[in-house]
C-alpha cells in the first residue's frame, strides 16, 4: 500500500530534505582532486548530526558509512574508502537523512577537475532524465508514466538505463512501497494521489545497462566497465507540480 503522509510527516521529511541538500552541498563544495572518498563522506556525516538529524544509510541492513560514494564506473552503492579522486573522475553522492523518525533521500553526480565532453553529456542526460520524471509525478498520473517519461528522456540521448534499481517511496521509512523503475511503458500501475512521496533516482550508463556487485557485497558497476551517473530527489505529490523536499 502507498501511503498518504500527513501535513506534520511532510514539514518534518521537508526538514530532513533541507539537512539533505546541505550535506549534498558539502560533499560537491569538497570533492576535489587529492581528497579521498573516506574524508568526504566523513564530512557529511559531521553535518547531519550537527543539523540534528541522523545518517540514514549508516547501519542500514549492515551498511558502514552515511553515503553512498560511486566512482566512474560505479553505478550506486561504492563505500566510502581512502580511494582518491584525480582530475577527470565523476563521482556520484547518494544521502539518507532521518529527521524525527522521517527520512529523506538525495543525490547528485559531479565532475572532478575537467572531465570528458561524455561524461559531462552522461551528468545532464541524468539530471534532465530525473526532472522530467519529477515534472510527470502528478495526481491522477500513474507510477510508470514516472518511468516512462526517465526512460524517454535517457535513450533518446544514446545512453542506458540500469534496470535492476529503482526509485521508492518513502517517509516513514527509507524505502517504501512503490517501486519506481526508471523504464516502462506509461499509464501502468497505481494512481498516484496527493500527499504521496517519492525518492526518485534515474541511474544512467554511458555503455549497457547491465551491472555487477562486487566482493564487498554493496558496490555495483557497470559490466562492461562504462560509467555511470546517478542524480535523486525526494518529492510530495502536491495538488499541483510536485514540490521537491530535497532541493
Amino acid at each position: 500500500m502507498i501511503e498518504v503522509k500527513s501535513s506534520d510527516e511532510i514539514e518534518r521529511i521537508r526538514i530532513a530534505g533541507r539537512i539533505a541538500r546541505k550535506a549534498l552541498d558539502a560533499l560537491c563544495n569538497n570533492a576535489k582532486i587529492g581528497r579521498s572518498t573516506a574524508e568526504l563522506d566523513r564530512i557529511a556525516e559531521d553535518l547531519i548530526l550537527k543539523e540534528n538529524g541522523t545518517p540514514a544509510f549508516k547501519g542500514y541492513k549492515g551498511f558502514p558509512n552515511a553515503t553512498c560514494t560511486s566512482v566512474n564506473e560505479s553505478v550506486v552503492h561504492e563505500i566510502p574508502s581512502k580511494r582518491i579522486l584525480i582530475n577527470g573522475d565523476i563521482v556520484s553522492f547518494d544521502v539518507g537523512v532521518g529527521y524525527k523518525g522521517l527520512y529523506a533521500d538525495a543525490a547528485i553526480t559531479v565532475g572532478i577537475g575537467r572531465i570528458s565532453e561524455e561524461s559531462r553529456r552522461l551528468i545532464d542526460v541524468t539530471e534532465n532524465s530525473l526532472y522530467a520524471g519529477i515534472d510527470t509525478a502528478r495526481a491522477e498520473k500513474r507510477i510508470s508514466d514516472i518511468s516512462h517519461a526517465i526512460q524517454s528522456v535517457v535513450e533518446s540521448k544514446g545512453f542506458s538505463v540500469v534496470r535492476v534499481f529503482v526509485g521508492h517511496g518513502i517517509g516513514r521509512k527509507l524505502h517504501e512501497e512503490p517501486e519506481i523503475p526508471n523504464f516502462g511503458e506509461p499509464n501502468r500501475g497505481p494512481r498516484i494521489r496527493e500527499g504521496m512521496l517519492f525518492a526518485i533516482e534515474p541511474m544512467v550508463n554511458v555503455g549497457g545497462s547491465d551491472v555487477k556487485i562486487l566482493d564487498d557485497g554493496w558496490t555495483a558497476v557497470t559490466r562492461d566497465g562504462s560509467r555511470s551517473a546517478h542524480f535523486e530527489h525526494t518529492i510530495v505529490v502536491t495538488s499541483g507540480k510536485p514540490e521537491i523536499l530535497t532541493q
